[in-house]
């Protein structure tokens, strides 16, 4: 970090989901930027609810990189409790070049490489929040998250029912 002076707070929530059975997943990352908003989206097919939950952390991380200019100290919050463990088993999957004990690639390696790229290249501090909360009074973006994926989802699956 160059200085404080220029330095940059940006708040990330992010959320992934999946229907499990029909491995069709969705997921969102919303930025806050001083008065701005920024919604970020998407879904695959054949995935995982983990796979989901780590796009939605490098697709944010990414967008910020390609948009945003200075010192950016990227808060990231995240439910998912395999996201909060990456940091401290990043170095351990790479002495093991992401390969499990039993000689296979590690799942979601390719995914895992992305992003402990971006943590070895960007200010970020994951933060830990409680996953399905009860709505209040107060503006919960870990809320609208997770609504927004799982509304995806349904889109998708209604979508495919109606072809």
């Amino acid at each position: 970090m160059k200085n404080n002076f220029n330095t940059k707070e940006i708040l990330i929530y992010t959320d992934g989901s999946c229907h499990t059975q029909k491995r069709m997943g969705a997921w969102v990352a919303i930025l806050l930027y001083g008065q701005e908003e920024i919604i970020l989206q998407g879904n695959e097919t054949n995935t995982t609810h983990n796979r989901m939950e780590l796009m939605a952390v490098i697709k944010a991380i990414e967008y910020v990189s390609d948009n945003m200019n200075g010192d950016i100290v990227m808060q990231i919050f995240t439910d998912s409790q395999y996201v909060m463990g990456l940091p401290e088993r990043a170095g351990k999957l790479a002495a093991d070049n992401f390969i499990t004990k039993k000689g296979k690639d590690l799942q979601n390696s390719d995914l895992l490489k992305i992003l402990f790229q971006l943590f070895a290249s960007h200010i970020i501090h994951l933060n830990k929040i409680k996953a399905h909360q009860k709505k209040d009074d107060t503006i919960n973006y870990n809320i609208t998250a997770d609504k927004l994926s799982r509304s995806m989802i349904r889109a998708i699956d209604n979508e495919i029912m109606d072809n």
